[in-house]
């Protein structure tokens, strides 16, 4: 416990505190069409095809904006891009709570809410410039585990569904992204992220990561861990309904818990890795994803329910392993790198989604759509596997 103090005073712990509030409050409001779905389906009477990409569309938005997000940090600052997407927030779901009605507006209300996914671009490089590089993995880790606006959302969004319309939802989440607008801006300061050198160097930079093949590697990681955590995150209401016939609150409060144990464990698997080496812990943590995905669809409630927590508690874990991944390999482009590979995050989450609901409209299971997200976790622990023989047969040379 003395050394996790040590190291939160290692750097200004109120620009960590601001950054895992912005990233939040910002999950709640990426995942706000997921955690109402079944409210929404019934609601617009949608089928399985229409309800998925409702749900996946936001995860899309933010794999798009994660990239101009993690532009505007290193070249603007990450402090007034953070701002501005909080204000964006407010804006849209004004709409939502104000304006939108029927299937079309709902699938652009729907894109327009990826905004809250560019957080993850800009809260983790303000978290990473207020400490040194030896606390990277454990701080990236905590801000990271902000994803845990997931445990929150999932879990009260359908109870204010079941209360309110969906509508009044959208003006609840309106007025808490306005409260952390006032609180980031009073704890934050503006000269944690300094703007970067320039577009000429912001370019050239950008040119630097897109040679290194580092870079997609870990983005291919993170659209597994990441992407599986939120992709799965987000379809785990409507599994619970359609197979197992639990209602919006049951289900929700399922997804709560596995979103919560995913969130939470965050941290310790940047910590793990800071001092056993990301990849070594990789090697562990992808084939326990891959056992765990397929089993989710169990023949009792209770060993589905298992399956889910421990699928998503490995996700969570994997995130922050990769992230310390990042911070090692791209200490000097932090928030471009995290901009890229969050937004590969985010590309794997939007497709899990429509995905598992797309085959489940065609064969009437989810089945084959875990089963194919499981083979991906298999290939992408058969990459980490090489790299690793790869790595010690390059040491073996060098001592011989």
């Amino acid at each position: 416990m003395s050394e996790i103090w040590s190291i939160l005073k290692s750097g200004h712990w109120p620009s960590l505190a601001g950054a895992w509030l912005h990233l939040t409050v910002s999950f709640m409001v990426w995942l706000l069409v997921g955690a109402m779905s079944i409210p929404l389906m019934v609601a617009l009477q949608l089928s399985d095809t229409e309800i998925a990409w409702l749900v996946s569309l936001p995860l899309l938005g933010g794999a798009v904006l994660r990239m101009a997000a993690g532009w505007s940090a290193d070249w603007l600052g990450a402090r007034p891009t953070a701002v501005v997407i909080l204000v964006m927030e407010c804006l849209v779901l004004c709409w939502g709570w104000l304006g939108v009605t029927g299937y079309g507006e709902a699938l652009a209300f729907s894109a327009c809410l990826g905004v809250a996914g560019a957080s993850f671009a800009v809260s983790l490089p303000i978290a990473s410039r207020a400490y040194p590089l030896s606390a990277q993995g454990f701080v990236l880790g905590i801000a990271a585990s902000g994803n845990i606006g997931t445990v929150l959302i999932l879990f009260f969004a359908p109870r204010w569904a079941a209360a309110l319309d969906w509508h009044q939802v959208c003006g609840i989440m309106a007025g808490v992204v306005a409260a952390t607008l006032l609180a980031f801006v009073l704890v934050v300061p503006g000269t944690t992220s300094a703007p970067g050198a320039g577009a000429v160097a912001w370019w050239y930079h950008a040119a630097q990561l897109i040679r290194r093949r580092s870079a997609y590697w870990l983005s291919f990681l993170y659209a597994v861990t990441f992407g599986g955590f939120v992709g799965l995150c987000s379809v785990l209401p409507l599994l619970l309904h359609d197979v197992y016939r639990a209602d919006a609150m049951e289900a929700g409060a399922v997804a709560a818990l596995c979103g919560l144990l995913g969130s939470v464990i965050r941290p310790v698997g940047g910590y793990v890795a800071d001092r056993q080496g990301g990849l070594r812990t990789l090697y562990y943590v992808l084939p326990v994803i891959a056992g765990s995905v397929v089993a989710v669809l169990s023949p009792s409630q209770a060993m589905a329910v298992g399956m889910m927590v421990v699928a998503t508690t490995a996700m969570g874990f994997g995130n922050g392993v990769v992230f310390q991944l990042v911070a090692e390999w791209f200490p000097k482009d932090i928030g471009l790198a995290s901009g890229v590979v969050g937004a590969s995050g985010a590309i794997g989450g939007f497709l899990l989604p429509l995905l598992i609901g797309t085959m489940k409209g065609f064969s009437g299971s989810y089945e084959s759509g875990l089963w194919l997200f499981a083979g991906f976790t298999v290939c992408a622990w058969g990459t980490v596997i090489a790299v690793l023989r790869a790595n010690r047969s390059s040491s073996v040379e060098l001592s011989s």
